[in-house]
């Protein structure tokens, strides 16, 4: 059994504007199933600590299938969301994995954080993996290596400009996390059709594109803690 650490954002509202944002929680629960049922123990942190903001969008009918409602009414699962871990106060040395959910909360405060580098760096030092799903790849833009971004050189993906577009978003967003990962990376991809399952894994690092990729991303960070 291995120890996995999920991060979400504590971001509740898009800057500049009145709309609610938050964590996209299918993105938390399919990882959180596959992972679990696997054997493997995952802790919850966010950003600040405590009381996980839920992107409204993500818990609409037509989001929320019955795996993450199944969740969401679990007392016990959002007990986990209420009373969050501070990812500051966190050691990384318990950790085999590292996984980042996304939300459009994240582009806030998934950038310049010293906890995020020094657990991504940490763990990835040890020969853990690093996973990231939907704009939770926000995550890992400003964390250096060696004098070099962490996934200069890397085969990634993350949320598409063109998904963005769609989810009517593009006068919210700080940033266009496709085009940021394709500053640091000349190896981003994704998928020929917009809100498919897009991942990509290089060699520790595991990426998906959008919601509907958590689930794979979840079970390549099995194959890879099965590998190690």
């Amino acid at each position: 059994m291995s120890k996995v650490l999920a991060v979400v954002t504590s971001h509740p509202v898009y800057d500049g504007h009145d709309t609610p944002t938050g964590l996209w929680l299918s993105e938390l629960t399919h990882f959180f199933d596959r992972l679990v049922k696997a054997g493997h123990e995952v802790d919850i942190a966010s950003i600040a600590g405590g009381p996980v903001p839920i992107d409204p969008v993500s818990l609409s009918k037509m989001n929320m299938d019955a795996e993450t409602q199944g969740y969401y009414d679990d007392p016990r699962f959002m007990k986990l969301l209420n009373e969050s871990l501070a990812l500051k106060d966190l050691d990384p040395a318990d950790y085999d994995a590292i996984y980042f959910a996304g939300g459009h909360g994240t582009l806030y405060d998934f950038r310049h954080k010293p906890e995020i580098e020094r657990a991504i760096l940490d763990i990835d030092a040890r020969g853990g993996i690093v996973s990231a799903v939907c704009h939770g790849p926000a995550a890992l833009l400003d964390v250096q290596k060696g004098g070099q971004p962490f996934i200069a050189g890397k085969q990634v993906t993350g949320f598409a400009a063109l998904e963005e577009r769609l989810a009517m978003r593009m006068d919210k967003v700080p940033f266009v996390l496709e085009d940021a990962m394709k500053e640091l990376s000349e190896g981003y991809g994704k998928g020929l059709l917009p809100f498919v399952p897009h991942v990509v894994v290089d060699g520790r690092l595991v990426t998906g594109q959008n919601p509907q990729s958590a689930k794979g991303v979840a079970e390549k960070v099995i194959e890879a803690l099965a590998g190690a």
